[in-house]
């Protein structure tokens, strides 16, 4: 299994690159800002041609550049459908304090657009890749996980692995003031999608460093009184990273 990634743009969105291994096919998750370049970069030191841009979310920092990718290598992008409109109008999520962010530039959708549905498995490129649709951050916030062989092979055992998008980050979570943010209906998200999860499951997030569900559930002060039922969500402070 080939994981990797790399912070791009002003905000330093996490752009992932995911594939069963080097020299086939490739998923390309929220390249923002600046990141079509090196996402092309690193596809071809791998041999891997993307077959889908995948968006956790539809903040522009994480959908900036998928037009550019989808339309250069005839692939779709993948967004929930309470999210998609801001492909083309990404000032939607924005508000007014951040709309200096797009100036005069224009954006559009992808020639192909494909919904994402909570509950489903997406089998592509070689993997599977589970949906769970998880709003607060934005109405349209998925989170994306697969299993990963731990052992190179890609025998025996498997550790989960989740690409949390603005959800859950390393000791923070995901803004909530901005146009379709709710800040409780991000905490039920996280208590509900992520902390029913075992402590192994692997959190490679939208921004910062990779984290697990046991690290953030044992000092993540933003989720003090959550344990999985969103029971005493309220008293939790707000979170401030990313768009």
């Amino acid at each position: 299994m080939l994981i990797t990634g790399f912070p791009a743009g002003m905000f330093q969105t996490n752009c992932y690159i995911l594939a069963p291994a080097p020299g086939g096919d490739a998923v390309v998750i929220d390249p923002g800002q600046d990141a079509a370049p090196m996402a092309k970069k690193v596809l071809a030191e791998h041999d891997l041609t993307p077959v889908a841009v995948l968006l956790t979310h539809g903040h522009l920092d994480h959908t900036w550049t998928a037009a550019d990718l989808c339309d250069e290598f005839s692939i779709p992008a993948y967004i929930h459908p309470e999210d998609r409109s801001m492909l083309a109008d990404p000032g939607i999520g924005l508000g007014h304090a951040l709309s200096s962010v797009i100036g005069s530039l224009q954006f559009r959708e992808p020639d192909k657009v494909i919904d994402f549905v909570d509950g489903e498995t997406v089998e592509i490129a070689g993997l599977c890749l589970a949906v769970d649709h998880a709003p607060g951050h934005t109405q349209g916030s998925v989170l994306l996980t697969l299993d990963v062989p731990i052992d190179e092979s890609g025998a025996g055992d498997t550790v989960p692995v989740c690409f949390s998008g603005d959800v859950l980050f390393s000791g923070s979570i995901g803004r909530t003031d901005l146009p379709g943010g709710n800040h409780q209906q991000l905490l039920d998200s996280i208590a509900a999608r992520l902390l029913t999860r075992t402590d192994d499951t692997q959190v490679l997030p939208g921004h910062g460093l990779q984290t697990s569900i046991g690290a953030e559930r044992a000092s993540n002060p933003f989720l003090v009184g959550l344990a999985g039922d969103a029971e005493g969500a309220g008293t939790v402070k707000k979170g401030r990273m990313g768009l």
